[in-house]
């Protein structure tokens, strides 16, 4: 039967191929974007070749309001399923010496206080008990919450750090109500966010220094995440699953 699931930061990356492959089992999606709207309507084509209803709704996650009409569009598709939190950015490269208040301000807002205000919104329509069926709820963290990242971004690590507590925090205080919520810890993934941190030609740099010898890609994520949405991962909530071929 199909099922309703939402994905921040839906148009690319690691949002676009978990939209893909939900849609690929028959489910149906709403992804939000930003700014780029011919790669969101691109994924939301890929999607709707299955047969499924896919929709993309523009907004800054970082934004209440944006968020509220984001789920007020997913509600118009069906009952929700499960929220995958994976929107997100970096900044270019710096020292924390270097990082301004503006910057700090931006990147909690979107990693954080964007992840708090969805998973709200997903608890009041999946939670046993304000009348839901149950769900599942996936943050996006990063191997970055346990390296830390210094010398490039430090205010990216420390948030998805909290991103790592929130989700067992939140785990445990959904048990009983039918929602597991956990994490996803991706490490060097070729995605776009590089380039736009900056680092353009980072994987081709540091791809060699990962165990398994190569970057990870955004299938390889998506894969782990909608595992962690199915059934198949009825028993899991409140842990932080790494995909990082072994860093």
């Amino acid at each position: 039967m199909a099922k309703t699931y939402l994905i921040t930061g839906g148009s690319r990356g690691i949002g676009a191929a978990v939209a893909k492959l939900l849609a690929s089992q028959g489910h149906n999606v709403c992804i939000n974007y930003m700014s780029n709207a011919e790669a969101a309507e691109k994924v939301v084509a890929d999607c709707k070749a299955h047969g499924v209803d896919a929709v993309a709704v523009q907004g800054d996650i970082g934004e209440e309001a944006d968020i509220l009409r984001l789920f007020a569009a997913a509600d118009e598709m069906g009952t929700l399923a499960g929220l995958v939190n994976n929107a997100g950015h970096v900044g270019h490269s710096d020292r924390v010496e270097n990082i301004t208040a503006e910057r700090l301000t931006r990147m909690f807002a979107v990693h954080l206080t964007g992840s708090f205000l969805c998973a709200r919104e997903a608890i009041k329509r999946m939670s046993t008990k304000h009348g839901g069926e149950g769900g599942a709820i996936v943050n996006l963290s990063s191997a970055a919450a346990y390296i830390g990242s210094p010398n490039m971004y430090v205010d990216y690590a420390a948030a998805k750090a909290g991103v790592d507590i929130f989700t067992k925090g939140l785990a445990l205080e959904v048990a009983g109500e039918g929602i597991r919520v956990n994490a996803i810890r991706p490490g060097l993934i070729d995605t776009e966010i590089h380039a736009s941190g900056g680092e353009v030609n980072r994987i081709e740099k540091i791809g060699h220094t990962v165990p398994m010898g190569r970057a990870g890609s955004a299938e390889e994520v998506a894969q782990a995440i909608v595992w962690l949405l199915s059934e198949d991962a009825s028993y899991v909530t409140g842990d932080s699953l790494n995909v990082t071929g072994g860093r």
